[in-house]
């Protein structure tokens, strides 16, 4: 098969796409992408990348187009034209493509923004193909909680774009069940859904690699973004709840906006003894981390229902390293936390509840709670590899 890929955000930008893009190419089939100039997430074009620097290139087999895109920038404004940049003049190599190329379907990777779908659909209806959109982010509902816009002649216009798109689509692939709801809230397309869930490597058996030392005791470790999605506060209010319990030590690997305030409430609680903050560390360390923790803490705002639906890539992370779960989440997460028996969960912003399951349940059996991580490595290998996935995707295309 040849197959174009469109996606706003390419390697060297870290997303699943590149898996797709090079793992079918490694499989024999021909792919293009076509995506932006890199400047995700820094706002910058990415060094050795610009205007005129590697607008085409060919890697591991996969022909890479960068369209031409204004850098992301730190403000709203500056994103905003980011997105309509990218729109706009990668719509137009879409109509070259369309013209110069066969195709026998495309592919896109909908995250922020929805609109990057029109320059898929240009080419879908220039060369009468398939298209396939996976679906990672619900729009206008991530726009309206993201960016705090409320106009309704605004949602509406963009409602009305995502119900265009997906009628233009022929699959819509979806990385939560619980986003089916959401979209057939936007309509008929129950014919047109397809479950095809976010994959992981392979962590409980990558080469560990040399970490700082960690504390002793029972370690509950979460990785990643430390930001206001995450509902800090309410993970510390379950440290205080726990503050009694001293072989319990909250372990934060990672950054992000709300780092500096854990630090500061860690401070001013007297939680020096039990809240540690590592900083952070690039992937390749994440093994050797998860290794050593007892637990993995998921949590996740639930404020509006599409992050009800959203089941996070570190959850899935977690169950590759084969480690026990603990989360204040709701919808998705929930849901697969329950299906796969990796752990235990707790509604969202309840962390009396959790510091309850940590006193109750998790401490007085810790045999058990181990176990709950092999439960959840085994789903991965049934579920979650790359593999697994991409063969998925290749019979999705294929009927």
């Amino acid at each position: 098969m040849k197959v174009l890929i469109v996606t706003q955000n390419f390697y060297p930008e870290n997303f699943k796409g590149n898996d797709i893009a090079f793992e079918l190419a490694r499989r024999g089939h021909k792919v293009d992408v076509l995506t932006g100039i890199p400047n995700y997430p820094t706002g910058k074009y990415f060094e050795g990348y610009g205007i005129f620097k590697k607008r085409n290139e060919k890697m591991n087999g996969v022909r890479i187009m960068r369209s031409f895109q204004i850098p992301r920038g730190k403000s709203k404004p500056s994103l905003v034209w980011n997105y309509l940049s990218f729109f706009f003049f990668a719509s137009i190599r879409a109509v070259i493509l369309g013209i110069s190329n066969r195709y026998d379907c495309v592919f896109v990777q909908q995250t922020s923004p929805v609109i990057q779908a029109y320059p898929a659909i240009i080419v879908k209806k220039l060369q009468k193909i398939p298209l396939y959109m996976w679906i990672l982010d619900i729009w206008p509902d991530s726009m309206v909680s993201g960016s705090g816009i409320r106009n309704k002649s605004v949602i509406g216009m963009i409602n009305g774009c995502v119900k265009n798109i997906y009628n233009n689509c022929d699959r819509i692939l979806i990385s939560s069940k619980r986003f089916a709801e959401l979209i057939l809230s936007k309509g008929n397309y129950s014919d047109k859904l397809v479950y095809f869930p976010n994959w992981c490597e392979d962590l409980l058996n990558m080469t560990k690699e040399e970490i700082p030392k960690l504390p002793e005791g029972f370690i509950i470790m979460m990785a990643g973004n430390l930001g206001g999605a995450q509902k800090l506060d309410m993970v510390m209010n379950a440290a205080l709840e726990t503050k009694d319990l001293k072989e319990v030590k909250w372990v934060f690997v990672g950054d992000g906006s709300k780092k500096k305030w854990v630090e500061e409430f860690a401070k001013e609680h007297k939680l020096e003894e039990t809240v540690f903050m590592m900083g952070h560390y690039p992937f390749e360390a994440m093994p050797t981390f998860f290794s050593y923790a007892n637990a993995m803490l998921l949590t996740l705002k639930a404020d509006w229902p599409h992050l009800k639906a959203v089941v996070p890539a570190r959850l899935t992370s977690y169950m590759a390293a084969g480690r026990p779960v603990l989360a204040m989440v709701d919808g998705g997460s929930a849901d697969l936390i329950n299906e796969s028996q990796c752990g235990y969960s707790v509604p969202a912003d309840d962390y009396k509840a959790l510091a309850k399951m940590i006193r109750e349940k998790v401490l007085p059996d810790k045999n058990q709670f181990e176990k709950m991580g092999e439960n959840g490595y085994k789903f991965f290998e049934r579920n979650f590899t790359v593999d697994i996935c991409i063969n998925n995707l290749e019979q999705i295309i294929k009927t």
